[in-house]
């Protein structure tokens, strides 16, 4: 694509993109994007997020940022404590991946997307540069939203972790605060094909002397936390063990929440919070262990002088979607058929959908299954409901299992169906099979969910 020059005080050229849908097109056709490629997407260092960074002077050098990482859980623990910090009266940046139906979800300020203007205006802006530097769609990304948080002058923006965390874009910053939410087998292409070497990746984002909370203590990973805590002089708190969190016996009738029990398990101690329930908005059970990482976190954030109140964190866990548009958690789209999707995707997130489905009451089970040919195919494929009518679809990318190959795999786990070109195809059929009192799951990969969404 040819673009007029224009000279500006970098002396590069800029864009002449006139709308916002060309701006995303050229950001989606001309870099690489791991969503697309896989690992061939991937730049294994921090060198042009450094410069463009610099480029920038160093927005993320100018707003304080809880940095966010681990395998699964990681996009909820975000929304969670971002809208935690929206209700305690906090300008709340946000920073996610990958988004579902808008390319602006990614980049948030307490709730509200950047505008199209916004992603126009930076683009044409930085045109000659990002053609010069050839940097990644992730990479870009990243710039993108550390120039908005700084622009805005937020008080605090929560960065997930795209991939791994070591190597990762977001790991220029300089948090007050690193979460990480669990370690379990995911990318092995590009993290290593065990927990620890996994671990470490994701322990990459440690900080000197910067608190960090995990939220589960595992024990295949725990020491590879504790020395890198240690090595980096950082406080390090395992959640699971200063919390116990459990699903309420007085569970709402209401599915679109999840409520709990919390204690201490120090008992030794003063009650930290007022509150032993919670009832949460996002009700699929895996975010019980999410909401220990969180209300450590919390704590932690207390120590360093952020102002949240009990009643805060009560009142944003009931409208965490609300606040922070957060979707695809165990999302409910509609009833009679119930129709839930989830964008679990590895052997972990998949072992906590079936628990999920396992917990709910329906006639028959309906899985509108989709996934990418890099993923541990096999190992998601054992864990799946037998007892299901399955529709094999493929996401629109070039990373997807096509859906007559997912057919065939799948029938050596006695999960029979049917194949269709598209997920859209594949939604059609079960709405059609299915019958009042029956159950749609529809999930196996965040882009399967991104098109029906």
């Amino acid at each position: 694509m040819n673009m007029p020059e224009n000279k500006s005080d970098n002396a590069m050229p800029q864009g002449s993109f006139n709308s916002y849908s060309d701006v995303i097109s050229y950001l989606y056709s001309c870099l690489p994007m791991f969503s697309r490629l896989g690992a061939d997407a991937i730049k294994a260092d921090l060198i042009n997020t450094e410069k463009f960074c610099a480029r920038l002077d160093n927005p993320q050098n100018k707003f304080k940022s809880v940095h966010v990482g681990g395998t699964n859980g990681k996009g909820s623990t975000s929304h969670i404590l971002t809208a935690i910090l929206q209700t305690a009266g906090y300008k709340t940046g946000l920073y996610t991946s990958p988004h579902l139906k808008d390319f602006r979800e990614r980049i948030r300020i307490n709730g509200i997307m950047i505008s199209e203007h916004e992603i126009l205006q930076f683009v044409n802006e930085q045109y000659g540069f990002i053609e010069e530097l050839e940097p990644s769609f992730f990479e870009v990304t990243v710039a993108m939203a550390f120039h908005h948080f700084a622009v805005n002058q937020v008080d605090i923006a929560i960065i997930e972790v795209g991939l791994g965390g070591r190597l990762d874009s977001t790991n220029v910053i300089q948090p007050v605060l690193s979460v990480i939410s669990n370690i379990a087998f995911d990318h092995m292409d590009i993290l290593g094909n065990t927990l620890p070497l996994i671990a470490g990746e994701k322990a990459g984002i440690i900080k000197k002397r910067v608190p960090v909370i995990i939220s589960q203590k595992q024990d295949d990973v725990a020491d590879v936390f504790i020395n890198k805590a240690a090595e980096q002089e950082s406080e390090l708190i395992f959640a699971s063990e200063e919390w116990l969190i459990r699903k309420s016996k007085s569970q709402l009738d209401s599915p679109k929440f999840l409520s709990v029990d919390i204690s201490q398990k120090n008992d030794k101690i003063p009650p930290y919070f007022s509150f032993n329930t919670l009832e949460l908005d996002l009700p699929g059970t895996y975010q019980l262990k999410n909401l220990a990482g969180v209300l450590s976190a919390v704590k932690q954030l207390r120590e360093l002088g952020y102002q949240i109140s009990d009643q805060n964190i009560i009142d944003a866990l009931r409208k965490v979607k609300t606040l922070t548009g957060l979707m695809g958690r165990w999302q409910i789209l509609q009833q009679a058929p119930l129709l839930i999707c989830d964008t679990g995707h590895n052997e972990d997130g998949i072992r906590e959908v079936v628990k999920n489905i396992e917990q709910s009451t329906f006639d028959q089970l309906h899985m509108v299954i989709g996934m990418l040919r890099d993923k541990d195919i096999s190992g998601i494929l054992k864990m799946l409901p037998k007892n299901a009518i399955y529709y094999f679809c493929q996401p629109d990318l070039p990373r997807a299992k096509p859906a007559i190959d997912l057919r065939n795999e799948a029938k050596a786990y006695n999960l029979l169906g049917e194949y269709y070109s598209s997920v859209k195809d594949a939604l059609a059929a079960a709405k059609e099979s299915a019958r009042q009192g029956d159950l749609i799951f529809v999930g196996g990969s965040t882009f399967v969910v991104a098109e029906i969404l």
